[in-house]
């Protein structure tokens, strides 16, 4: 699979009591969406951004709302070219002087808008983060960004990036291509591998959603993600096996459920409506022939799987 992803991890400083709910990602996600349109749009009176004229030059429109070409799927929306990693705390209120992290990947071709993405970043620190809160006067909590890192999540290298000291943003050097996930998945087991779910993972399953974890389905949407993926941003589509792949994730084998499902809501100030982003969360152990599967999951553990990936959820990872 030919696709490259870079991932940045931002540490924060709060200067204000700052409180993020339960699945924070699409508080994150919305904020810096919101840094990105009123920072660069130059159109905003466009009612969406394939209505603007703008828009094939746009990098607001190139990460906030891609459209396939005209000759792919009707022009449909394709997937968009980054996902969020919100803080790892739960529903909780920083204090002021606390530090906490959130975390943003880029895929493939997208890479380019890194500096947009770094200057919506620092727009957070003008605009605030989270929850408003009445002590605040009905304001965001403020925060200053101490840091941002490139990582590998999967051999755990980082990278400084910007520091509030240096004030220098530097460009990020840790790219995670084939080989990279090559190279890890072939240390992993392939006759038993535990995921562990760290922001809901929210599969629909012939039309219903899916509330016992299972490996063919979650390998069925993550094998249509990559391909989407590989198709917009990298050198796709996929040359793998579907069916055959499918057959052998069919008779892996749960063998330790610890999943939950919560229900969790992200509330969208702009459209004025609450939309259901829960899922299982905790870790599954699954057993069998999981050689031929073992750098698929590693990609889903870089660029998460199922619905709502761009506002966090479906992140996991390969313990």
């Amino acid at each position: 699979m030919n696709l490259i992803t870079h991932h940045l991890i931002f540490t924060a400083t709060a200067q204000t009591p700052l409180a993020l709910g339960e699945q924070s990602g699409s508080a994150v996600r919305g904020a810096i969406a919101g840094a990105l349109w009123g920072r660069f749009c130059v159109n905003k009176e466009a009612p969406t951004c394939s209505a603007c004229p703008l828009f094939h030059a746009c990098p607001v429109a190139a990460l906030l709302a891609p459209l396939r070409d005209e000759q792919q799927k009707g022009g449909e929306q394709r997937p968009r070219p980054y996902v969020t990693r919100p803080p790892r705390d739960g529903a909780r209120t920083y204090a002021s002087g606390e530090q906490f992290q959130f975390g943003l990947a880029l895929f493939g071709s997208a890479t380019a808008f890194y500096p947009y993405v770094i200057m919506a970043a620092h727009a957070l620190e003008e605009h605030g983060l989270g929850t408003r809160l009445a002590q605040l006067g009905g304001q965001r909590g403020r925060l200053r960004l101490a840091e941002i890192a490139a990582l590998d999540p999967l051999s755990g290298a980082r990278q400084t990036l910007y520091s509030a000291e240096s004030g220098i943003v530097e460009q990020p050097a840790l790219p995670i291509d084939n080989q990279t996930v090559a190279q890890f998945a072939a240390t992993l087991p392939s006759d038993q591998i535990t995921l562990r779910f760290h922001t809901p993972l929210r599969l629909i399953e012939q039309d219903r959603l899916l509330k016992r974890i299972a490996l063919r389905p979650l390998l069925q949407r993550l094998m249509r993600r990559l391909d989407d993926l590989t198709i917009a941003y990298g050198e796709g589509p996929l040359d793998i096996d579907f069916r055959g792949l499918l057959a052998v994730a069919e008779g892996v084998r749960v063998v330790d459920d610890r999943t939950r499902w919560i229900d969790v809501v992200s509330m969208s100030q702009r459209q004025g409506r609450r939309t259901p982003i829960g899922g299982l969360v905790g870790q599954a152990t699954f057993a069998g022939d999981l050689g031929p599967l073992r750098e698929l999951l590693a990609w889903g553990s870089l660029v998460h799987v199922g619905k709502n990936a761009v506002k966090g959820d479906g992140w996991y990872s390969v313990v």
